[in-house]
């Protein structure tokens, strides 16, 4: 027997044959790029205990308009200076920092808070590109 091809082989051969050999291709899991950090998973759990853990607001975003307006986005939320979050009310929104108001009692909380945590320590560093 001869194996061997002609020169009229069909092209459509060498393509099925070829496609055939390929290793199947593996699902890869994709991540969403704007969900915000530390956000829940959509279908997690949802329980009780998941608000309990963390006490403190967390300070996603900051978007300041052209205008001078300012909005944040806290915990998941936006809010404007007057909203509450949880128990306390929004005194004022900076460029990294939202102050928030609980009766006499006043917080900020900032945008990058292990950056804040490094100039307190004063081991900020600086980087020469």
């Amino acid at each position: 027997m001869d194996f061997t091809m002609k020169a009229g082989a069909p092209v459509w051969l060498f393509a099925v044959l070829g496609v055939l050999l390929l290793p199947p291709a593996a699902a890869q899991g994709l991540v969403d790029p704007t969900r915000p950090p530390d956000a829940p998973l959509a279908g997690g759990d949802s329980g009780a205990g998941a608000g309990a853990a963390r006490a403190a607001p967390q300070l996603q975003s900051v978007l300041v308009a052209s205008s001078g307006r300012r909005v944040a986005v806290v915990d998941g939320h936006t809010v404007r200076v007057g909203d509450k979050v949880g128990e306390a009310s929004v005194a004022a929104i900076g460029e990294t920092t939202v102050t928030l108001r609980r009766g006499k009692r006043i917080e900020t909380i900032r945008l990058y808070p292990q950056a804040a945590e490094q100039t307190k320590a004063g081991k900020t560093q600086i980087h020469a590109y």
